[in-house]
């Protein structure tokens, strides 16, 4: 798995230089260099500072070739702040938005505001609503990995711990968001091939205290759980502290999503079975590869193309 998925990974950096490549060169001879906004979800959350960090490196390796800016809100709940740095990056006329939405839904009416003021909207992390972009006839790239089949890859390798009937509960993030309902779906599948039992879906809002008490109250109500299955690492960690205030570490599995390096000692002597990486510090660099791309051959938005799936892998002990 290990070997194949380097070969993917070679495969997607070789794609994006063969696509920066001719940029640079178009880029010199334009007297206007593009101003990318990368705007993420709370900064708070590792993996956010990961993304930044990742497409500040690129930045700087190519700083001919565009600016960046690069926002996030205090929590990933915080949907009307988001919406108000789009505003402002609309007034600053940024050439480009990557965008990792709060919310689904909320944020379509003013990233419709950007597209329409003329600048290219890329989405990433977590897909916009269908449904809503359809009725704003609204086209949207989303550049990033299948979320239900990553979370599926977790749930799978969780299943061979469990047997038809054991207890699981599920933690969720902001239910309003494509990619937690998508982990879901994907931790579900999994659990209905092993036949075990969930006996509670619950948002935790993608933070760790909230998975803490989420998780200590799904503990308590059922105490026959099994194992708990966490839509990212934050949650993880905050379940993680739940078991060993129940006192059942040992009997109670955990298992995340994100790779966060705050994870990884869990993951190391056992505390998280298992996780999935999407690669974080590139999500945002495959995303500004699209909208410079799209800026270069003077594509307009409801030309992009409708999808770039990127890496995830199953990251064990």
């Amino acid at each position: 798995m290990k070997h194949n998925f380097r070969r993917l990974a070679a495969m997607a950096v070789a794609v994006t230089v063969a696509a920066v490549l001719p940029i640079s060169s178009a880029y010199a001879a334009d007297a206007h260099k593009p101003k990318v906004a990368l705007v993420m979800k709370s900064l708070a959350n590792e993996f956010f500072l990961t993304m930044e960090n990742g497409a500040k490196d690129y930045q700087k390796a190519n700083a001919a070739q565009f600016d960046l800016i690069t926002n996030g809100i205090k929590d990933e709940t915080d949907t009307a702040n988001q919406i108000r740095i789009v505003e402002q990056m609309i007034v600053s006329k940024v050439d480009a938005i990557v965008i990792a939405p709060a919310d689904s839904k909320a944020l379509v009416p003013v990233i419709k505001k950007a597209v329409d003021a003329g600048i290219i909207v890329v989405n990433i992390d977590n897909k916009l609503d269908n449904d809503v972009l359809k009725s704003k006839n609204l086209n949207v790239p989303f550049v990033g990995p299948n979320n239900r089949a990553g979370a599926k890859q977790v749930g799978d390798y969780l299943a061979k711990k469990l047997k038809s009937g054991d207890e699981v509960g599920i933690l969720e993030g902001v239910s309003t968001t494509t990619n937690a309902q998508q982990r879901t779906a994907g931790f579900k599948d999994a659990m209905t091939t092993v036949g075990a039992k969930i006996d509670s879906v619950q948002s935790a809002e993608w933070e760790i205290d909230k998975g803490n008490s989420v998780a200590a109250a799904m503990l308590n109500e059922y105490p026959n759980i099994k194992a708990l299955l966490a839509g990212n690492d934050n949650m993880a960690i905050g379940a993680v502290s739940a078991v060993r205030a129940a006192g059942k570490q040992g009997k109670v599995i955990v298992v995340g999503y994100d790779n966060i390096n705050a994870i990884k000692p869990m993951l190391a002597d056992g505390r998280v079975l298992a996780t999935a990486d999407q690669f974080a510090a590139k999500q945002a660099v495959f995303g500004i590869d699209v909208a410079l791309k799209a800026i270069k051959d003077h594509k307009k938005q409801a030309d992009l193309a409708g999808a770039v799936e990127t890496p995830v892998q199953l990251i064990t002990k």
